[in-house]
């Protein structure tokens, strides 16, 4: 077996020899810094404009090690060392940090960080469109206590919306945005107790129906729970669980269509096909629900069938974006967060990555005159990867050293917790032993779980765009929208928008700042 300081050697001379020249002249470094102080020089001037439109992407449990670890392997995807390339939020001027903590939890869930993201109030896990004073799974602490969205905020003030998601669209993220439910699992009345549909509680796709009527496009997975219970799904017709679900015999797709004015065009589509077939310039509300369930995996997906994340920002924003009065669109890489649940580290980066794709997609097709984009995370996760590696080590690849307790290799990547804890003869498995660069591998974890638990530290909110300078520190999560309706004139904080003489509505241009904000603005 070689020794750990053989192995330590050989990284140290693989370190040097991975150093491009470039970096080894100090004038490299000195003149990136002076590159990058000018342009924050530059920021001196800020943008306060009004935002025509607002997009939110949610990396659904994209800690700061999941950012860093998926920077290094998009990099090294363009056959690159990676820990040099940028991302695109790691290009956004503004960053600042987010508290996740929900109202009952220090390690807080998806569905209470949702409701804090989108309708600024922080809430109880697993309770989604809700005040604090609603209890989870007791539907009669939801009367009275359910609290609007930017979603909506958006919406009424004539703007058009959208939500993309990877998961299913009744999924937790996207569910705040229109939904009120003491329970994120409802995602039909399938899954509901006696008791909750008795005191009159609706399921979550029934609610994404019914709430808000004219939500302009809804794109992801989801289709089980719009069809009645056995009913067959389209694709995969031999497949019990991807049968319809719903036990109130409703058909949600038809319904969907007949709510729809009749001048308008409306489209559901449940495949790639047909959604790249669209004439986007003939499409007023659009519906497509590509799986039964969650989407696939960015590395699983069909080609033919399922959309990538980037595909489905692209359309929607040229869907969004033919109302004159701009528009609100909520993107979630939902699988981000599956993929660290089930311990599976590459399949989680590789949906980080599309992401950073979809987001560089917006970035083309938008401006950063009228239009504010928040990069943000619900949660992070128990994942980290360290060890020493040197310059260019696979992010999937062995720590150049072996434990100096059981002598065994170890991945960079590891888990706190999770289901890749595995003991061989009473021993840590040896690694080297497996393919730990399978699309699948679990990464070792320190201790045993089904699934691998979301982590309490605060993760990074990217912004760019009109009054993106307003994340610029230590935040609790719910201010986010409120930053966000601010920069755009909706909702109820609108006493610094200038206004429209005739309607009433924010006028073009720059809001009024606050006095006291634009004298500290003059002292830089």
């Amino acid at each position: 077996m070689i020794s750990a300081f053989l192995v330590l050697a050989i990284g140290t001379c693989l370190t040097n020899s991975l150093v491009p020249e470039k970096e080894k002249d100090p004038k490299y470094w000195r003149d990136q810094a002076q590159q990058t102080l000018k342009h924050a020089l530059g920021l001196q001037k800020l943008n306060t404009n009004v935002a025509k439109n607002v997009i939110m992407f949610l990396g659904d449990g994209m800690g700061v090690s999941t950012v860093t670890a998926a920077r290094i392997l998009k990099g090294q995807l363009h056959h690159n060392p990676g820990e040099e390339t940028k991302l695109e939020m790691d290009k956004f001027p503004f960053v600042a940090l987010s508290k996740t903590y929900n109202t009952n939890a220090q390690v807080p869930d998806s569905a209470g960080t949702a409701t804090a993201y989108l309708c600024g109030v922080k809430a109880n896990e697993g309770t989604v469109g809700v005040s604090a004073a609603t209890e989870r799974t007791r539907c009669n602490t939801t009367q009275g206590n359910e609290v609007t969205s930017i979603l909506r905020w958006a919406k009424d003030a004539g703007k058009s919306v959208g939500i993309v998601t990877t998961t299913r669209v009744n999924h937790a993220t996207p569910s705040a945005a229109y939904a009120h439910s003491a329970d994120r699992d409802w995602y039909s009345d399938n899954e509901m107790p006696p008791e909750a549909l008795s005191q009159g509680c609706k399921d979550i796709a029934y609610q994404l129906m019914h709430n808000i009527r004219d939500i302009d496009v809804i794109m992801g997975g989801g289709r089980k729970y719009m069809y009645p219970k056995n009913r067959t799904d389209v694709e995969y017709e031999m497949d019990e669980k991807a049968r319809g679900t719903r036990l109130d015999g409703l058909n949600l797709i038809d319904i969907w269509k007949s709510f729809k004015p009749k001048d308008k065009h409306s489209h559901f589509v449940w495949n790639r096909t047909e959604l790249l077939k669209l004439d986007l310039y003939t499409v007023d509300y659009l519906l497509g629900l590509f799986e039964p369930g969650d989407m696939q995996y960015e590395l699983n997906r069909n080609n033919v069938t399922d959309p990538s994340l980037t595909e489905m920002v692209e359309v929607a924003i040229r869907v969004l974006r033919k109302n004159p009065k701009g528009f609100f669109l909520l993107v979630e890489g939902g699988r981000i967060d599956h993929g660290h649940h089930e311990g599976k580290a590459k399949q989680a980066l590789h949906e980080a990555v599309e992401m950073d794709r979809a987001i560089g997609q917006a970035d083309n097709m938008t401006s950063l005159e009228d239009t504010l984009t928040v990069v943000t995370a619900d949660h992070s996760h128990v994942f980290t990867f360290g060890g020493y590696t040197p310059r260019g080590n696979s992010i999937f690849g062995l720590a150049p050293m072996l434990s100096d307790t059981d002598k065994k290799p170890f991945t960079a990547i590891l888990y706190g917790n999770g289901p890749g804890y595995k003991v061989v003869g009473g021993e840590r498995e040896n690694v080297s032993m497996v393919d730990y660069a399978h699309n699948n591998y679990q990464a070792q974890s320190a201790v045993p779980l089904r699934h691998e638990t979301h982590g309490g530290e605060d993760v990074a909110v990217f912004a760019k765009g009109p009054m993106a300078h307003l994340l610029h520190g230590v935040h609790e999560q719910n201010y986010i929208p409120h930053v966000m309706a601010y920069a755009a004139c909706i909702g109820a904080n609108l006493n610094h928008c200038t206004q429209a003489s005739s309607a009433g509505s924010p006028a073009p241009g720059p809001l009024l700042l606050p006095l006291a904000l634009l004298s500290l603005s003059s002292l830089f």
